[in-house]
């Protein structure tokens, strides 16, 4: 584990998915079981004992950049299949955040998915109907560009991209 990379954040909203990764026992667990070695889904869910979560888990942590993939060479007669491994051992942040924005992320953060529910849809329809500026989704949507750029790092098929929320695979 130390001769990995360190994670640098720059933007605050970047911790919405590190929050919520390490505030979820089944994804630190997996997490975990991943800083250690090379491993796939089905190795995780067989030595964690949820296969669902797992696939989430792996999901949320690719989405904060967190874990790494690549293809391991099957045995002959195998398909191949993707491992996961960490990305980073360590954190440094360095961002200047008002307290107000600071306190609407952490809040989004633990946001039950029902109460995000309606956001993340009026979000996502926003955005596949073309409007993708940040500063354009704030305004139509009342809500402040970091907690829509929270959100939208939060929310299965969206991602960032500078000042620009996009649809993703």
């Amino acid at each position: 584990m130390n001769g990995k990379r360190t994670r640098i954040i720059n933007d605050p909203s970047d911790l919405v998915p590190l929050l919520q990764a390490f505030g979820s026992e089944g994804h630190k667990k997996v997490f975990d079981e991943l800083c250690k070695e090379w491993k796939t889904e089905q190795e995780l869910a067989e030595l964690i004992g949820d296969g669902s979560g797992v696939a989430r888990s792996i999901d949320l942590l690719r989405k904060s950049g967190l874990v790494e993939t690549k293809w391991r060479v099957p045995e002959p007669g195998k398909p191949p299949a993707k491992e996961y491994h960490s990305t980073y051992s360590r954190v440094q942040a360095n961002f200047l955040s008002t307290m107000e924005d600071l306190s609407e992320l952490i809040r989004l953060t633990f946001m039950s998915e029902e109460e995000l529910r309606t956001v993340t849809e009026n979000l996502k329809k926003q955005v596949t109907e073309g409007n993708t500026s940040l500063s354009n989704l704030s305004r139509e949507l009342g809500y402040s560009q970091i907690f829509v750029k929270g959100v939208a790092k939060r929310a299965e098929g969206l991602t960032v991209r500078g000042q620009r929320v996009e649809l993703s695979e």
